[in-house]
């Protein structure tokens, strides 16, 4: 049977902090309203298109498995941050990497994108479509921001990570997932202003309006974040105590913490970004992933659990076995 490894990982986080002090010079609110609510003390705000972070996540993903663009043969961009419909930010991302060989596509289930690329990607090599994929989730969430509106302009921000899979032998990479959407719930979660019916109505790109109900937002998360972790151990055979680490979609502490409760995991087996990264939507889990195998919280061989969830509303939970490299080549 053929697996898909995680070979190549890398990051990109733009060098401008936005901090809550900041926020409060505009909005509303203060550092310990944000704190206690989110978790949140900062996030990071970019100066650069959306496509070129992640094609320094993904130039570093590749540089860290030591492949060759020119033998990259997919490359799938996860995100809701697209310069243009048309064409696609995948192939963007193809040319400035010189994958000329590479197929390329985007997909947008928001928040969860990384997670339903890397399912994808995951899937076609499984089936010998490809030998290897590059997943990316990006986010530049700060240019469609409602900064008028305190509820949403304090929990997002911008940054990118891409992770290389490759064909193996060896049981490793997606060992089970679980994807789903609560579709009766997607109104709850809207962004106003981008989109064919909105240009009808004479809306210019960047005037926009977030339906966000946080209340149901919380609870909807929490459930289905829960509920597809334990499916997804229970159809693994594995226990929680077997799990090495816990990286789910950083939204919320709150959240987390309750994830946690409701999974059986104490929290110190959770890899935490939230305080210093904000709620980057698809960009979120993959760079907390890096970030905990560059911290060397990931061990060969360890099974990693990471739930997340979306607008949509879509979930998805997945459970990785590590490979045998936790160092870039």
């Amino acid at each position: 049977m053929t697996f898909a490894a995680i070979t190549g990982w890398g990051k990109c986080l733009p060098p401008a902090v936005l901090t809550n002090a900041d926020l409060s010079t505009f909005l509303d609110t203060s550092d310990e309203w944000i704190v206690s609510r989110t978790g949140m003390r900062e996030r990071r705000v970019s100066h650069v298109p959306a496509i070129q972070l992640a094609s320094t996540a993904a130039a570093r993903a590749l540089a860290c498995a030591g492949l060759d663009p020119a033998a990259l043969e997919l490359i799938i961009y996860g995100g809701c941050s697209n310069e243009e419909l048309v064409p696609n930010s995948a192939s963007g991302v193809q040319i400035e990497l010189g994958a000329t060989r590479a197929a390329a596509m985007d997909i947008n289930t928001a928040c969860t994108s990384f997670m339903y690329g890397l399912s994808i990607g995951t899937s076609m090599i499984r089936s010998g479509v490809v030998k290897n994929a590059l997943v990316i989730g990006v986010e530049l969430i700060s240019q469609y921001m409602d900064w008028d509106n305190r509820n949403v302009a304090v929990l997002f921000g911008d940054g990118a990570a891409a992770m290389l899979l490759e064909a193996s032998d060896t049981e490793t990479g997606v060992i089970r997932e679980k994807l789903q959407c609560y579709a009766d719930a997607r109104q709850i979660l809207r962004v106003r202003g981008i989109g064919t019916q909105y240009a009808l109505q004479g809306l210019d790109f960047g005037q926009t309006r977030w339906d966000f109900d946080g209340q149901e937002i919380f609870k909807k998360a929490v459930r289905g974040m829960s509920e597809a972790s334990i499916e997804v151990l229970s159809g693994a055979g594995v226990a929680i105590d077997d799990v090495a680490l816990i990286v789910p979609h950083q939204a919320n502490l709150r959240i987390i913490e309750s994830v946690a409760k409701y999974a059986g995991a104490p929290m110190e087996k959770v890899h935490l970004t939230v305080h210093k990264y904000g709620n980057m939507s698809s960009a979120t889990a993959p760079v907390a992933l890096v970030e905990a195998v560059e911290e060397g919280r990931v061990k060969p061989r360890d099974l990693i659990l990471m739930p997340a969830f979306g607008g949509g509303l879509t979930l998805s939970a997945h459970l990785l076995r590590w490979g045998d490299r936790v160092t870039p080549l």
